[in-house]
């Protein structure tokens, strides 16, 4: 990281990927990530993440940018309840300079037909054969014309509690947005209901989105959810994790 200059002393932040760092001179502190999303400036104009303060190109190709450190703390489980939660994704969902970005850097719409493409072709590679994956691909492929959906929106795609940051003065951001992708909104919807609020508070945490419970919404995040399982599942199988691969299976079988 010599083109910080003099002083500036760099630690990794952690995280999954290893290519966040966290940089120190004196009282000043800044976030550093290598190659990350190539819309960190809609996301930071719009107050969804931190402040990007620069950008580098180096000369390798890798592009270095940096934003303004925040103290903060990740979001609990039980705070996923929260109306800010719903509100901030409210607000992903409905910005059109975000979606206007991605769709401009060729992002392809990640429709059910994609997805259900993209799973055959790992179950070919990894060589799955599995009754309860194969139930569960049948279901995809057997609704798949019912969860057809065309207002497609920005959707971050791992909206985990982690994944979430309370700041000063309640500032929320959600962060991390490398497997974001143009889809439906009920994908990003169905994974936070189904993972955090029990069903019966559903409408409730809708009615703060700014959306009504339908029949239509609840059969399109139930079949993103089937289908987010049998990838993780395939995940955790790629990397032999066969307590996670038994765990989820079971998560299958419930959903089926």
């Amino acid at each position: 990281m010599e083109f910080l200059g003099e002083g500036w002393k760099v630690k990794p932040a952690g995280g999954a990927t290893g290519e966040a760092y966290i940089a120190q001179q004196g009282d000043q502190k800044v976030f550093l990530k290598r190659n990350s999303s190539p819309f960190l400036a809609v996301l930071s104009a719009e107050g969804i993440v931190p402040k990007l303060l620069w950008t580098r190109r180096l000369e390798n190709g890798d592009v270095i940018t940096a934003q303004r450190w925040v103290q903060g703390r990740e979001l609990k489980a039980y705070e996923m309840k929260e109306r800010i939660v719903a509100e901030l994704l409210a607000k992903i969902h409905g910005s059109s300079e975000l979606l206007y970005m991605f769709k401009r850097i060729g992002n392809e719409p990640l429709t059910p037909n994609v997805i259900i493409e993209n799973l055959r072709e790992k179950l070919q590679f990894f060589k799955v054969e599995d009754s309860v994956i194969e139930e569960g691909m049948t279901y995809l492929k057997r609704r798949m014309e019912k969860v057809h959906y065309s207002k497609y929106v920005v959707c971050h795609c791992d909206i985990n509690h982690n994944n979430w940051m309370l700041a000063e003065e309640d500032h929320l951001y959600l962060i991390d947005w490398d497997g974001a992708m143009v889809a439906d909104p009920a994908l990003d919807l169905g994974l936070l209901l189904y993972s955090y609020i029990p069903e019966y508070e559903w409408e409730q945490w809708l009615k703060q989105y700014g959306l009504t419970l339908s029949d239509s919404l609840r059969e399109r995040m139930h079949w993103y959810v089937v289908s987010q399982t049998i990838s993780v599942l395939l995940w955790h199988l790629e990397r032999q994790q066969l307590d996670q691969v038994s765990q989820f299976k079971d998560y299958l079988k419930s959903l089926l």
